[in-house]
């Protein structure tokens, strides 16, 4: 593998995971169980 193509590969890895972390988002369940982990981080 090229220098290249290593790069690209790892930007395309580092994007599909951005995409994924954003549809979760768009999961109301998703941001309900974050904010109550969150919240049991500081009780």
């Amino acid at each position: 593998m090229t220098l290249r193509s290593k790069k690209l590969l790892a930007y395309g890895a580092a994007v599909a995971l951005l995409l994924a972390v954003f549809a979760m988002y768009t999961r109301p369940t998703i941001l309900v169980a974050l904010a109550d982990q969150l919240w049991a981080c500081f009780n």
